[in-house]
């Protein structure tokens, strides 16, 4: 039996050994074996220069290009909300502190005039009856009132004791139950401060005073704070809350679709109604229209009206062509409110015109308005050329991360350990390039 095992062997390697002869192989090398013998690309000789290392090279450079543009996108609606919102947060601490704060400085002036009252109070009791009659009768109204502002419904306008505002400070908290948004208002409504959250357009009385407070906000990128806008209808509440700590309620009127150029939709046309109209770009991600949600102050449920009081915002930047030249980062510095005189009368199918008188700020002497005063959002393309020299510079820094991580890769024989090491570099830098990138875009985009 054995022998006959030992036959049947020999048989089989004989027939091996036949059919390798005549060079057919019985079995398939493995995977195994065959990633052994696959020599590895950091042993390759370099690909000739024909064309189709051409054509390869093309493809690289256009997929490359197409992940850079989907990374941008991914900026745009993320990257600047991420950014916004890390802003909003830090406004709202330094809101909370400064209500705070005025609450206790109010109180103490109050604790001190009500020492003062005391005080002449025993000294007209310490000077005897003859000194007493002579006493002066009190004045009808407090100090910091105004007469009545209509007669016929008693309503009473005051001197609103607000704290000074600052550039980059948020002085107000709107709040929009329907939308669901709490948002910090800045001064000013430059491409910078709209960065922020939305902007107050400084030509305008401020929220809870007599004429037409106006706010600007983004509708798509950099938190999009006034991205449902469209959602408001007649009736919703839209609450703004002073530094002083004062709180407006505005009632929804309309909201109405205009061009870029329609500045009158935030001209005081009645100077004796507080109003409120929020503005933003229409449709979303563009910049064609711009919608106005305009908005009346419920007296019942709002702290007293106040006059109207206006600010100036300080020139930033310079040009970098004409060092001479102040450029005001504030397209609207102006303190003059806008007349409602100044709106002139239109038929009911067209759209009414104002001849406004938006101011501008120079070093030398006054020049003309500058056409971008009453739209936070006109400016066009490129507008920003101080980004260009930041997009080469950190473009740079990019294509030196890349050649570190490839010198890294050949080094090591492994692409990970190259990509590993470079990645949060080539993270950072490639945010500040869609940054510097993004300033040369639209604002309203």
């Amino acid at each position: 039996m054995h022998a006959v095992t030992e036959q049947l062997v020999a048989d089989k390697a004989g027939d091996m050994a036949g059919s390798e002869s005549h060079g057919t192989p019985t079995s398939k090398p493995s995977w195994l074996e065959r990633r052994q013998q696959r020599v590895s690309k950091w042993d390759r000789p370099p690909d000739p220069h024909d064309w189709r290392y051409f054509v390869g090279m093309t493809g690289r450079v256009l997929i490359t290009t197409g992940l850079l543009m989907f990374g941008f996108v991914a900026y745009q609606l993320w990257g600047t909300g991420l950014e916004t919102a890390r802003i909003q947060n830090k406004l709202e601490n330094q809101f909370d502190a400064g209500i705070v704060a005025n609450q206790v400085s109010s109180e103490e002036a109050e604790t001190d005039v009500a020492a003062d009252l005391e005080a002449s109070a025993d000294s007209v009791e310490n000077s005897g009856p003859a000194e007493a009659t002579s006493t002066p009768e009190a004045p009808e109204a407090s100090a910091g009132e105004a007469p009545p502002l209509n007669s016929d419904e008693g309503s009473t306008v005051v001197e609103q004791n607000l704290p000074p505002i600052v550039r980059g400070d948020a002085f107000a908290r709107l709040e929009i139950p329907k939308i669901g948004k709490e948002l910090y208002v800045l001064p000013g409504v430059d491409v910078s401060d709209l960065k922020k959250g939305p902007g107050h357009y400084p030509d305008t009385p401020l929220p809870g005073q007599l004429g037409n407070a106006a706010i600007a906000g983004h509708r798509t990128t950099w938190g999009e704070p006034f991205a449902d806008l469209d959602q408001l209808a007649p009736g919703d509440e839209i609450i703004v809350t002073m530094a002083n700590g004062e709180t407006f309620v505005y009632d929804v009127t309309f909201t109405q679709i205009v061009t870029p150029a329609d500045s009158w939709v935030i001209a005081t046309t009645d100077p004796d109604v507080a109003m409120l109209t929020l503005t933003t770009c229409h449709p979303k991600y563009t910049t064609k229209q711009r919608m106005a949600v305009h908005s009346v102050l419920n007296p019942e449920k709002s702290a007293a009206v106040g006059v109207p009081t206006y600010y100036e915002l300080e020139p930033t930047e310079v040009v970098p062509d004409n060092p001479d030249v102040a450029v005001v980062d504030d397209p609207v510095v102006t303190v003059a409110p806008i007349n409602s005189a100044e709106v002139e009368a239109s038929p009911a199918d067209s759209v009414p015109s104002v001849s406004s008188s938006d101011p501008v700020v120079s070093i030398a002497e006054p020049t003309e308005p500058a056409d971008d005063t009453a739209d936070a959002f006109a400016r066009g393309w490129f507008h920003d050329r101080a980004a260009f020299p930041q997009i080469a510079l950190w473009a740079l820094g990019l294509i030196a991360i890349a050649i570190l991580c490839r010198k890294i890769s050949r080094k090591t024989r492994h692409d990970t350990i190259g990509i590993v090491i470079t990645i949060a570099p080539f993270i950072v830098a490639l945010y500040f390039f869609y940054q510097n990138v993004n300033r040369l875009l639209p604002p309203g985009l």
